[in-house]
């Protein structure tokens, strides 16, 4: 892996207009993302996690310039996105693909397998030739584990494990360097889940893939990431890497969404603290002062509430944004 990153983050902020219901005039802003920071490098995985509303897919929808930044940088490969001119955004989206959530919005059920793989490739001409078109496109269906005889097959023809290999192999057409995947697995079966997410670990092992892998489930999130960054309420509230995370979680919030995860062999760790969170997320349109969980935390004093707790390192294991931040009894699993 190179010194550099091959995405870096810093200080990131997403908002949308609030407005009337009436004359449709700006009353308020919802901060959907509010000074995120991360590093993704060459080859890596980082997971992504935190509850609905917390603004993940906002973060994957800015970086592939989906949605506006209000402020914060992005850089990619060496260029600062924030600030591409349009034509240079063009290239760069080449090396930066997306996975979606619904297998079954994501694709044009109109086209065939085989328009739908082959279409990146009509725009950006000098990837494939033309000639080429439909042999790529039988390689890349195999590679993801489809038959390659149902290129001419269109998507309601397919079950949902499929349609997602489907999104999958379009995703990989532009042999990119960077894959987000924005719950690319929650739609699935159990079962299904599995098999998507060792075709993900194949794929990234044998084209060097670095992933941002955005997910709700803590189970997934441990399968597949080096690292994981916890979001609340626009924020990254903790990061580490995958196994200190599991094993040593200090953020209040981290610790709630890990001692919610069904253990399948509870007999064979031992007994671990069960936290259930209070009360409702916030709005976004109007967040807590200070630290944004504190409405729902069971350590929260006067301090939380007049002071916003800084991501840095906590009792000299890894970033967590809390003023008493501890570890958890039985965490380790």
């Amino acid at each position: 892996m190179s010194a550099e990153p091959l995405l870096s983050v810093r200080e990131l902020h997403t908002s949308f207009p609030l407005r009337s219901a009436v004359l449709r005039r700006p009353v308020g802003q919802i901060q959907a993302v509010a000074g995120v920071s991360f590093d993704i490098p060459a080859g890596g995985t980082l997971g992504l996690v935190g509850e609905s509303g917390s603004g993940k897919s906002t973060v994957a929808r800015t970086i592939v310039g989906l949605e506006k930044p209000r402020s914060g940088s992005i850089v990619f490969d060496g260029d600062e996105l924030t600030s591409l001119p349009r034509a240079s955004m063009r290239r760069v989206r080449r090396q930066l693909q997306m996975i979606f959530q619904d297998p079954y919005a994501s694709l044009n059920p109109r086209a065939t397998v085989e328009q739908i793989i082959a279409e990146a490739w009509l725009i950006h001409a000098d990837v494939v030739p033309k000639q080429r078109h439909r042999a790529e496109v039988r390689e890349l269906l195999e590679r993801v584990g489809l038959n390659p005889d149902h290129a001419g097959r269109y998507p309601h023809q397919f079950s949902g494990g499929q349609r997602q290999r489907i999104g999958i192999a379009r995703a990989l057409a532009l042999r990119p360097k960077l894959v987000i995947c924005d719950e690319a697995v929650s739609a699935l079966d159990v079962s299904v889940q599995a098999q998507v997410l060792n075709l993900l670990e194949d794929l990234r092992r044998d084209l060097g893939l670095a992933y941002l892998f955005i997910a709700h489930d803590l189970s997934v999130v441990r399968h597949i990431s080096d690292q994981v960054a916890v979001m609340y309420l626009g924020r990254v509230v903790e990061t580490a890497p995958q196994d200190e995370l599991f094993a040593r979680p200090l953020h209040p919030y981290t610790q709630a969404l890990l001692s919610a995860v069904p253990d399948p062999t509870p007999w064979d760790k031992p007994e671990r603290e069960q936290i259930i969170i209070g009360g409702d997320v916030p709005s976004p349109a109007d967040p807590p002062s200070g630290c944004r969980f504190r409405t729902r935390c069971w350590k929260a004093e006067d301090i939380c509430a007049e002071q916003d707790p800084e991501l840095t390192v906590r009792l000299d294991l890894h970033p967590a944004a809390c003023h008493f931040a501890t570890e958890l009894a039985g965490a380790a699993r």
